[in-house]
């Protein structure tokens, strides 16, 4: 696979000699520390399945013990070296410990500035803030309001829907099948997977398994005209909505990016009705889809950005942004004792500027793009492989049941297992947590891109016999 990249962007991902190495391609992972490093990990994993709660994730699916890590490359403490393609569910925009990172934390702990410093303003802060105003769409940063929220995403959503609610009066929600918003209460609420729906679930366009069966942009048209009929509907049954929240790519829903005319499309008929609409760039933000943020493909300026992950460069960090009519409510109305996370800031100021002085969004396009071409190519002899979909370095491979088509979700967790195995970490995701997700980091090398694709191109082989 021939793929070029900037210059700076391949000495971001270079690791100094005592750091991990790339894994020799196409085999398993080497070992490094001996019998007495496996033995300590063992002791750690059994400690921790012991003390800890059942409501653990990734440790279940990834049995590792990480003790050093730099960009695309994980350490165990049992010498195994992997390759990470989680980054922390899309939090490492620039992989592990980028050196900018690094300086911009030790130069805030050098300086004697206080960590902790609830909503106050101080400089750390005012830098942070101009940085991500610059990277803003400029319609929205023109006239916008930022609210510093507790440090997960979680919290940002439950912000973003209760100044929408204040700000109209009105106490209904529009959200989408597939959406994933956190796990929060409110947040969960508009999340597909919600037990006791309280919201109006509207229909998300998808080319695989299109809710109207036709896929295409005749698909987003019924999803689009499904929506504007169902709000002007005065039997439709909808309470009047506060506002309207969607993801530019549902992650968590199996990967599925939203045809760039139907976003376009859900903006006009939002804007028509007076009803407010939130986009969750949580994991889309930061370059991560090709663009700085998801919006930007279709041109959709929203009326509130919920951000998080990418923004704090790897430590906890959460705003959301809106337009300043929106910003009605009181003192107080949402507060949080973290919200003032001065290291994230450091950070996220210097991931941000990073990301956009070296253009790195558009390296996350071209670079996407051919991985997809490259696993699209993979599937043409891989009948398990449904569906390859995404936008920039946000990847998805659906596993099928090559006979009934339905989603395969234990060949799915087996093709984890063998990436595992082979040094490659993924998670997955879907509907029936049957796409298998790749979220490298922004300053992917081409030869780590290459490596990364020929460990998945092996697996996917491998898990089909095993469970075959």
């Amino acid at each position: 696979m021939a793929l070029t990249e900037p210059a700076a962007a391949a000495a971001a991902t270079q690791i100094p000699p005592q750091e991990p190495q790339v894994p020799s391609q196409g085999g398993r992972v080497q070992e490094r520390g001996g019998r007495g490093g496996s033995v300590a990990a063992d002791g750690i994993l059994r400690r921790q399945a012991q003390r800890e709660s059942a409501a653990r994730t990734y440790a279940r699916s990834l049995p590792i013990v990480p003790v050093r890590a730099r960009g695309l490359t994980i350490e165990g403490a049992d010498g195994r070296r992997y390759l990470d393609c989680l980054s922390g569910a899309g939090t490492l925009a620039l992989g592990h410990n980028h050196p900018v990172v690094l300086e911009a934390v030790r130069g805030v702990l050098d300086s004697g500035a206080p960590l902790h410093v609830l909503d106050l303003a101080t400089p750390v802060k005012d830098a942070f803030t101009t940085e991500l105003f610059t990277n803003l769409p400029p319609a929205l940063a023109a006239d916008a309001r930022i609210q510093f929220c507790g440090p997960a995403g979680t919290d940002a959503v439950e912000a973003a829907l209760k100044l929408v609610r204040t700000a109209t009066g009105r106490s209904g929600l529009l959200a989408f099948t597939g959406a994933y918003h956190g796990m929060t209460a409110g947040a969960l609420d508009a999340s597909g997977g919600a037990p006791d729906v309280r919201v109006t679930r509207l229909p998300y366009p998808q080319d695989f398994r299109c809710p109207f069966g036709v896929g295409g942009a005749e698909g987003a048209e019924l999803a689009a005209r499904w929506t504007e009929n169902l709000l002007d509907d005065p039997k439709g049954g909808v309470p009047a909505p506060a506002g309207l929240i969607v993801e530019p790519v549902q992650g968590e829903g199996g990967v599925i990016p939203a045809p760039d005319a139907w976003l376009r499309r859900i903006r006009e008929i939002t804007a028509a009705r007076g009803i407010p609409l939130i986009a969750d760039e949580v994991q889309t933000g930061v370059g991560r889809t090709g663009a700085f943020w998801g919006v930007d493909h279709a041109g959709v300026v929203p009326d509130v950005m919920v951000l998080s992950k990418a923004i704090g460069g790897s430590l906890p960090l959460a705003v959301i942004v809106y337009r300043s009519g929106l910003d009605v409510w009181d003192p107080g109305a949402h507060a949080g004792t973290f919200r003032g996370n001065q290291l994230a800031m450091a950070a996220g100021t210097a991931t941000l500027a990073f990301v956009r002085e070296n253009r790195l969004a558009e390296r996350a396009a071209v670079l996407g793009e051919r991985m997809l071409t490259a696993l699209r190519g993979l599937a043409t002899d891989q009948p398990c492989m449904g569906d390859v979909r995404g936008r920039g370095l946000m990847i998805g491979v659906e596993l099928v049941d090559p006979e009934t088509g339905a989603a395969a979700p234990a060949l799915a967790a087996a093709v984890r297992q063998e990436c595992l195995d082979r040094g490659l970490i993924v998670e997955l995701g879907g509907r029936h947590g049957a796409v298998v997700r790749l979220l490298p980091p922004l300053t992917l090398t081409d030869e780590q891109a290459a490596a990364v694709l020929d460990r998945l191109a092996d697996a996917i082989p491998a898990a089909a016999r095993r469970t075959h």
